[in-house]
């Protein structure tokens, strides 16, 4: 049984920082497909289409008939571990700073066996596991061996935790807590057990909705301004707060409908690139590189970026299509961010929601989400170590539209489908 985490000590500011060491290892562009699974909490291995073999590790042709009819199939992960070893020493410097590691050996019951990391809660062999995959440090997918029924404390395992960004006992800044969402997230944050969420409002000298009051009243929360459009304000509150904040949570934007011919000038889609887009770059440049000084540093060190885009951002959607175009950029932009994060192990999450249940989708028929199911997304994002998430029923559906054929999913949008 995997015992609670305790609250850590505060950290002596006498002492330096560590810097992030990456774990070792780039998979070759055969293999990415494995990481790509993982990538949206899923574990795939190679299934051949000719013989059905499956296959592991990934291999151009069926290592059985040598078929180039190779695809990514998702599996159940269950099988039995053959053996178990712990590593107590290591010449590698990131295994060597999380030492003891234990390490098994799985037989798949679809055929191939492997080697995985394996949780505390895994005994010896021989005995059954479930095998998933995860995301490292390095943006690289590994394989963690589970046991088939866990504690209710499975998540505060220190390897496990390793591959997550868990918000427990971590510090967060919401960018904005005046919509339903943003308040629908605060309260997720709370009950997951962040230590301190810092949430940001735009024009303060406002009077207060019933929402955010309810909010600034929760011990856990402080209000901070913040208007992504001020880059001066965005670098104030990174010079208070940024060496402090471990997840940032940039779900501020601006959501208008209509398209182009249906709207006179560009002031509506100006506002929604200065929040949408810039406001995730200054954003990006002022926190950025806080974050990534302090992704080593103990067991609550920053760890995660969570962008608030749109599924709209994969295809554009003519109704709200300047609001789209604003997301597209933010998807092209945020996908900049993660790879200039991963050499400090910071992960970007990624967040398409399908129309929310709030004012800008009145006549959108249903299904909608609601601002409590996206919120709850998210933090299971961050528990699961997970990099794109696409919540709701119309996410789930435009998405695999989307990967089919993108061609034809704009053809039957811009037809009203």
């Amino acid at each position: 049984m995997t015992m609670p985490m305790m609250r850590p000590p505060r950290k002596n500011p006498v002492l330096r920082t560590r810097q992030m060491n990456l774990p070792p290892g780039a998979r070759g562009r055969v293999a990415l497909g494995l990481t790509a699974a993982a990538a949206e909490g899923r574990f795939e291995l190679q299934t051949c289409e000719n013989c059905g073999t499956v296959q592991y590790p990934p291999r151009e042709v069926c290592h059985k008939c040598l078929s180039a009819s190779l695809r990514w199939r998702a599996q159940s992960g269950e099988g039995e571990l053959l053996g178990s070893t712990t590593l107590h020493h290591s010449n590698d410097l990131f295994f060597r700073e999380r030492l003891p590691w234990r390490l098994g050996l799985v037989h798949l019951d679809a055929g191939p066996t492997l080697m995985v990391h394996l949780h505390g809660e895994v005994g010896d062999a021989p005995q059954r596991v479930r095998v998933g995959a995860r995301l490292d440090r390095a943006g690289q997918a590994v394989l963690i061996g589970f046991p088939n029924e866990g504690s209710p404390h499975m998540a505060d395992d220190k390897m496990l935790r390793e591959m997550t960004s868990d918000p427990k006992f971590r510090k967060v800044l919401v960018t904005d807590g005046k919509t339903e969402t943003g308040q629908a997230i605060v309260r997720a944050l709370v009950k997951a057990g962040a230590d301190i969420v810092w949430v940001g409002h735009a024009e303060p000298w406002k009077k207060m909705g019933d929402g955010l009051d309810d909010i600034s009243a929760l011990p856990q929360v402080t209000l901070v301004p913040l208007d992504l459009t001020n880059g001066r304000q965005v670098t104030e509150l990174a010079g208070s707060i940024g060496g402090k904040v471990d997840i940032v949570i940039n779900n501020a934007e601006v959501h208008r409908t209509f398209g182009i011919g249906a709207r006179r000038g560009t002031d509506v889609a100006k506002a929604e690139m200065d929040i949408n887009y810039f406001g995730l770059l200054r954003l990006a440049q002022e926190f950025g590189p806080a974050l990534k000084g302090r992704s080593a540093d103990g067991a609550t060190g920053a760890t995660a970026w969570v962008n608030l885009l749109s599924i709209y951002a994969l295809s554009n959607f003519p109704p709200h299509g300047t609001f789209s175009a604003s997301k597209a950029a933010a998807h092209s932009l945020a996908q900049c961010l993660r790879a200039e994060m991963r050499p400090a192990g910071i992960r970007v999450i990624n967040v398409f929601p399908g129309p929310i249940d709030d004012e800008w989708n009145q006549h959108t028929p249903p299904p909608k989400l609601a601002p409590t199911a996206l919120a709850n997304a998210m933090v299971k994002a961050l528990r699961d170590g997970v990099e794109d998430v696409y919540p709701g029923d119309v996410a789930q559906e435009w998405l695999e539209r989307w990967r089919d054929n993108p061609k034809v999913l704009e053809r039957e949008l811009a037809a009203g489908g």
